[in-house]
């Protein structure tokens, strides 16, 4: 027996509307105020009362979008990601050799969060709880990792392109992240003036010489 579907009227469109871009401002805003929360207090001293009450909210309507501040961090965490995504795929878009194209992915990861050190902060659970291992949770740490590893993937992509092996290639990627993490740590924390140096130079100067490298 077929099922007929009741069509929808306009009105009830425009209310299902209203009541989604509502909910959708309630959570922009316990997102925002999270993260002032997680700034200040780092995720283990961080309470989903204090995110609800810095939203405006009290702590039962935070939990009807988000269980646990777990799940907050990790959404902040998963928006930073993919806005980093976007930012490196913006910068290879606009090249035409896979050389061209680790170098600008390279580069455009090093960018981002030079430009955006909270997100840095963010991505390496350093608000306020030091360089430790820090997790959200095996499914949320999978799903993260993986967003991290797709907005790292075009250098691996392009190393294949230049005719490294795929081994060879997901190594530079991970070199070239651990490279910029190390630069962006001296940058952030005033420890490259000792030196007399530039970080983006530094990071610059690294990629072309990496580059020069692939596949030999």
């Amino acid at each position: 027996m077929a099922v007929t579907k009741t069509k929808e009227s306009p009105e009830k469109r425009r209310r299902r509307g209203r009541q989604e871009a509502v909910s959708e401002h309630k959570r922009g805003l316990i997102l925002k105020a999270a993260r002032e929360v997680f700034e200040k207090e780092g995720l283990e001293g961080a309470s989903i009362r204090a995110i609800a009450a810095r939203a405006g909210y009290t702590a039962a309507a935070l939990y009807f979008y988000f269980d646990s501040k777990e799940a907050v961090y990790a959404e902040l965490l998963r928006v930073s990601l993919s806005e980093l995504g976007r930012a490196v795929d913006a910068a290879v878009s606009r090249t035409r050799t896979p050389e061209t194209r680790l170098r600008a992915a390279a580069m455009a990861f090093y960018q981002f969060y030079a430009d955006n050190p909270r997100d840095l902060d963010l991505g390496f659970y350093l608000f306020r709880g030091g360089m430790k291992p820090v997790g959200l949770g095996r499914e949320r740490d999978k799903a993260l990792n993986a967003g991290l590893e797709a907005a790292l993937h075009p250098i691996a992509e392009a190393a294949e392109a230049m005719g490294a092996p795929r081994d060879e290639a997901n190594l530079l990627m991970v070199d070239m992240f651990a490279h910029a993490s190390g630069l962006l740590l001296l940058l952030h924390t005033g420890r490259i003036r000792m030196f007399g140096a530039s970080a983006p130079a530094l990071m610059e100067d690294y990629i072309r010489y990496r580059t020069t490298r692939v596949g030999k």
